[in-house]
């Protein structure tokens, strides 16, 4: 029986393509994350409706809410999808949802074993294995099999680099040198010239690492890890900083299937 009531952890660019492809799909989903992420694709993502409320990302809107009543109040009324930073273990038994999905991307550490939770858990990204720390997994990474549904072995683990933009692979990233506060009063969709300074880590300089337009770029004040990709700029000549990108609506398409919601092909 597909399912009806899910939980997607992760409000980045592909825990929010998913949220948004089961919304389309009909279930009744909410999106979980830890109160000011630091995810750096906000214009791919609802990251910024838990710091203004609502955002909206092709057509969907999602919106922050703050307890079960109000995530059952917009699943009863439609129209958009809730936000949440409610502890997850708690929300999917009080919620009794019928699956969750782990769609943290976590880049190294592996993911923890939430099979408890629902009926159907579905692992995203490198580190999962049907059967030990999830139910059923999709393969996120570049390649023919991604967006596949993997039931009987692991997904890919971290390999390669970036695709590349315009020819620009790794290039057009900044990593955080150093953990602190993130400052900056640059905005997703700006453009930027190379060595331009888009923010500050507890008072160091952040620099543009070439000239185009700003895709990635954490929410000004929030709290950064060192290592962690900070800032994207898309060099093409068209660039494209809004909207799902290909990578999250492939992953989100083979959620779909996993869950029954669509036909597996």
């Amino acid at each position: 029986m597909p399912a009806t009531s899910v939980l997607v952890l992760g409000c980045g660019d592909v825990g929010s393509a998913v949220a948004h492809r089961l919304f389309r799909a009909g279930a009744r989903v909410v999106l979980c994350d830890l109160p000011e992420p630091s995810h750096s694709r906000r214009g791919m993502a609802y990251t910024d409706a838990l710091f203004n409320g609502t955002a909206v990302l092709e057509d969907v809107a999602a919106r922050h809410v703050a307890d079960l009543d109000a995530i059952r109040a917009l699943w009863s009324a439609g129209g958009a999808i809730p936000v949440v930073t409610l502890p997850e273990d708690d929300l999917a038994v009080a919620l009794r949802v019928d699956a969750v999905v782990d769609a943290i991307m976590r880049r190294h550490a592996m993911p923890p074993d939430r099979r408890a939770l629902a009926a159907t858990v579905v692992g995203l990204g490198p580190g999962f294995t049907p059967g030990i720390n999830c139910h059923v997994a999709v393969e996120t990474q570049w390649g023919d099999a991604m967006g596949s549904v993997l039931r009987d072995r692991a997904t890919a683990a971290l390999s390669g680099g970036p695709k590349p933009l315009a020819g620009i692979g790794h290039e057009r990233f900044v990593s955080a040198g150093v953990s602190g506060r993130w400052c900056t009063s640059a905005a997703i969709g700006q453009d930027v010239a190379a060595d331009e300074i888009v923010g500050t880590i507890a008072g160091t300089p952040v620099r543009a690492p070439l000239g185009g337009r700003l895709r990635g770029l954490p929410r000004d004040g929030v709290m950064v890890i060192a290592g962690q990709k900070l800032v994207e700029v898309d060099p093409r000549a068209a660039p494209r900083v809004f909207g799902l990108g290909a990578r999250p609506r492939a992953a989100a398409l083979g959620v779909c299937r996993a869950l029954g919601l669509e036909a597996e092909g």
